[in-house]
């Protein structure tokens, strides 16, 4: 079975969820697409469904695995420095002029694992930079933007490796399919109903004000605190120009703003970070007065200290998220070596850049105040999961009274 072989039908849910429940394209808005070349079929469902819901222009960017390797493998040292910063600043110009943003993931996660992580380091640094401008609209959530996922060959096999490409792409598909909430009768109305749920848990958090939270758990013990007039967010979310999207598709996580300064102790992960096709695997770190201060990986530990030491920021969180193990992704038992779907199996931290809508009226704030409040400012975010069936959580009142949170994976 090929990839022209998987549900027609499903494929046309997936993209009409995409757009619609996604990304919430509006009538007249411009949609700016990235994806691999082997998601060409629900690219082309996608830009059907983004013309019927109104689109006024649908752009497509491609990119391809073999070229990403030409790179690494052919390309001389001064190639790993350089970024197509012209793109880059094209996408910023529309983004500022409304237009909305969808990508879709499906590449081989392990693309560039056998590249050399200082290469691998360079070019994402590269790209950090000159990307930022563009990822800026999104981290301050000013446009509507979304992202959902493919089912490509290279990486089904190497979810599936025991099986045959077509077998392990369907039974990938199946499991993008079901985690999406495609495979359900009404997936609009599904995710209406899952979005109702992350909400009552966001707002319980917002009636807290917590000042932290504590984490303790196998190699865990790990007090986040909390940025300054930080707010819960989950599933569907307002970005600042008026449209409610879901950034993720799927979603099971609930998140805020951690404070920059105020994080201490240790934590282990607990799945593996596929990151720019390395994998990391085994990660432990310790932090004191919110900055890693100690770092080490059973797999991949270059690749993390080369990411820890891209600037000032990205030793320090962005991010803190809350995912229940008996998520469905979770209880799948599938490891996806892809962040948009493992951070929803498992409670995570963030490096990196934080999102200024996780502050009470964070559309008002410059910079400066973000930073003032405890946000982080760098040039990546990279989620890494540190929940699991034996995470609890406390969360820290300002008075020093403790509320249960999680007890065993699950919310207390």
């Amino acid at each position: 079975m090929t990839s022209t072989a998987i549900d027609p039908e499903l494929i046309d849910r997936l993209a009409e969820v995409a757009v619609r429940t996604g990304v919430n394209l509006q009538e007249g808005q411009q949609l700016v697409l990235t994806a691999p070349v082997s998601a060409l079929p629900l690219v082309r469902a996608v830009t059907r469904a983004a013309y019927r819901a109104g689109a006024s222009l649908v752009t497509p960017l491609l990119s391809d695995s073999e070229v990403a390797l030409a790179r690494f493998e052919d390309g001389q040292d001064v190639t790993f420095d350089v970024a197509p910063g012209w793109l880059y600043n094209g996408m910023a110009e529309a983004f500022g002029e409304g237009a909305a943003r969808m990508a879709i993931v499906g590449e081989d996660p392990m693309l560039l694992a056998e590249q050399d992580p200082a290469k691998v380091s360079r070019v994402g640094k590269a790209n950090s930079k000159a990307y930022k401008p563009a990822m800026e609209e999104i981290t301050n959530f000013k446009i509507n933007w979304s992202i959902c996922a493919w089912p490509g060959v290279a990486w089904a096999k190497r979810m599936f490796p025991e099986l045959s490409e077509p077998e392990a792409q369907a039974k990938l598909a199946e499991a993008i399919f079901a985690a999406s909430r495609v495979d359900q009768a009404d997936p609009v109305a599904a995710w209406a109903e899952h979005n109702a749920a992350l909400r009552t848990r966001t707002e319980w958090l917002n009636s807290e004000r917590f000042a932290a939270l504590h984490f303790t758990g196998p190699g865990t013990d790990l007090t986040v605190g909390l940025a300054d007039d930080h707010e819960w967010h989950g599933g569907a979310s307002s970005a600042q120009n008026g449209v409610q999207c879901n950034p993720n598709i799927p979603t099971e996580e609930v998140f805020t703003t951690p404070h920059a300064q105020k994080v201490e102790g240790t934590v282990r992960s607990t799945k593996p970070l596929s990151h720019q096709g390395s994998l990391i695997d085994g990660i432990e770190v310790r932090f004191e007065g919110g900055r890693i201060v100690e770092a080490k990986a059973e797999k991949g530990e270059a690749v993390l200290k080369e990411l820890l030491a891209t600037d000032e920021g990205a030793a320090r969180l962005g991010e803190v998220a809350l995912v229940p193990h008996g998520s469905p992704i979770s209880q799948s038992g599938l490891l996806f070596y892809n962040t948009l779907f493992d951070e929803n199996a498992a409670c995570h931290i963030a490096l990196g850049q934080c999102y200024s809508k996780c502050f009470l009226e964070g559309a008002s704030l410059n910079a400066e105040e973000i930073a003032a409040k405890g946000g982080n400012s760098s040039m990546i975010h990279v989620d890494w999961m540190i929940g699991g069936p034996e995470t609890d959580i406390d969360g820290i009142r300002t008075d020093g009274t403790r509320v249960p949170v999680f007890r065993k994976g699950e919310w207390a």
